[in-house]
């Protein structure tokens, strides 16, 4: 193998995860093709002058990844399928040939998404090594498996405030999922639902496919504006915790207040607890639901604590409506794969969810805070929680920052893209820093978003 490999030890990374980057992107750009065989950790450990260990761990990292297979008795091969076409060789230029430059890598800074990375590779294992040898079921009881229930019941209560009933909460496959069963359940064509303005689009559809009217409830700094929320809404969908993409964190009195709205109308309050587990200021504020969990449902998913690959969520409620729901849910022939809910049983029970996300806060903290000094000095928000924050700057600015970031292999959002159809309430750009891109990629790339407003995207 002739790849260009090398490792820092005064990184910002550890030396292990510096080998997965630079292993993952030459298989993925075909430079290490599939069925190439990889040398053994000892002899590559020689060649990059570290411990065996940082191998063996980099290489665990990407058996799991499904990037690498073993081959008994012969050694550590790239998985079939999985890394692009070796590409061909150079051939001497002809005038007919035509040249064009390689795009640049690209470092991704869209929000939502989880840094994988950081995984406890050999508890993320176990669990699902011993997940699948779990006999399979015929009928799976809609609620989800009651092992994995009690697990999540009191993982909720300890680290949300959202202390439940093991019959007031149902396994999902996502909050996304559970957003779309409890629609399913207690809306009817027409119904209006508050949804906030701007606010997260994959939950505006889901509402929107389940027949209600949506109505763009506004929200400020602080989240979503509960004065003159109207008193005909069925539901109001929210994101308290971290309101997407402003990143407000709704505070104790607008709490009160809208649940006090809801109390007076009968309305329903879904409770998106989008980055509950992540603020860099004080401890994270417990769930609106732990306040009134008669008008509140509760939903929760392991996408940004674990990875969004798993497809496990949860949703909590009053044990009667979340029993409604689960005979709606049966209906709809709605289930949660087996395998992950085990999986994820076995890493609540072991404690090692808690020990991920603990770590987690403190990486989180690290790519939040090379994220904000890499922007000194532009008008940020939404930074104190949560795995984003926004650049206020006027929507011209955010669309030609936008383009010309993503001519330099730089990928960002603007506001605009999450409002509802013609409407502009702010303007912005979203910067989200749990991706996949390690901290100096952070650095980099926020670095090009900075020089880009500073000179108008010119």
């Amino acid at each position: 193998m002739d790849l260009p490999l090398a490792v820092d030890r005064d990184g910002d990374e550890p030396m292990s995860a510096q080998l997965v980057g630079q292993l993952r992107a030459a298989m993925g750009e075909g430079r290490l093709a599939a069925g190439e065989r990889l040398p053994a950790s000892r002899a590559l450990a020689g060649l990059l002058g570290v411990s065996r260990t940082v191998v063996t761990e980099a290489y665990e990292q990407l058996y799991a990844e499904g990037w690498l297979e073993g081959r008994h008795g012969s050694g550590t091969y790239v998985t079939d399928g999985v890394a692009a076409p070796r590409p061909p060789k150079p051939q001497p230029p002809t005038t007919r040939s035509v040249f064009r430059t390689a795009a640049p890598h690209e470092i991704d800074l869209r929000p939502g998404l989880a840094w994988v990375g950081a995984l406890d590779t050999p508890a993320w294992r176990r669990a699902w090594r011993l997940a699948s040898g779990m006999p399979l079921q015929q009928r799976q009881d809609p609620h989800g498996l009651p092992g994995l229930r009690v697990a999540l019941a009191d993982y909720t209560r300890r680290s949300r405030g959202v202390a439940c009933p093991v019959d007031g909460l149902l396994v999902t496959r996502g909050a996304t999922n559970g957003l779309d069963l409890l629609a399913a359940t207690v809306l009817r064509p027409g119904d209006r639902v508050g949804v906030e303005e701007p606010g997260y689009r994959r939950a505006r559809a889901v509402l929107a496919g389940r027949g209600a009217e949506l109505v763009p409830c506004p929200v400020d700094e602080h989240g979503l504006i509960v004065d003159g929320l109207p008193d005909d809404l069925r539901l109001v969908y929210t994101t308290p915790s971290h309101q997407f993409p402003m990143g407000g964190v709704l505070p104790v009195p607008r709490r009160q207040a809208l649940l006090a709205w809801a109390r007076r109308t009968g309305a329903l309050v879904a409770e998106d607890d989008y980055d509950g587990e992540f603020r860099y200021d004080v401890a994270p504020l417990p769930a609106l639901y732990g306040l009134d969990p008669g008008v509140v449902v509760y939903l929760g998913t392991t996408a940004k604590i674990l990875t969004a690959d798993m497809g496990v969520g949860w949703l909590v409620g009053r044990p009667e409506l979340v029993g409604e729901i689960a005979l709606r849910r049966e209906e709809l022939n709605d289930r949660t794969a087996v395998v992950p809910q085990d999986a994820l049983r076995l890493l609540l029970e072991r404690g090692d969810l808690d020990r991920h996300v603990r770590r987690m806060r403190g990486e989180y903290a690290r790519r939040r805070d090379a994220v904000v000094r890499a922007l000194d000095g532009l008008p940020l928000r939404g930074d104190t929680a949560g795995l984003h924050l926004v650049v206020d700057v006027p929507a011209p600015l955010a669309g030609r920052v936008v383009r010309e970031a993503a001519a330099r292999g730089v990928l960002v959002e603007t506001l605009e893209r999450h409002h509802h159809t013609g409407s502009r309430r702010a303007s912005g750009l979203v910067i989200g820093y749990g991706s996949a891109a390690g901290l100096a990629e952070l650095r980099k790339g926020c670095e090009v978003v900075h020089e880009l407003v500073e000179t108008g995207a010119s």
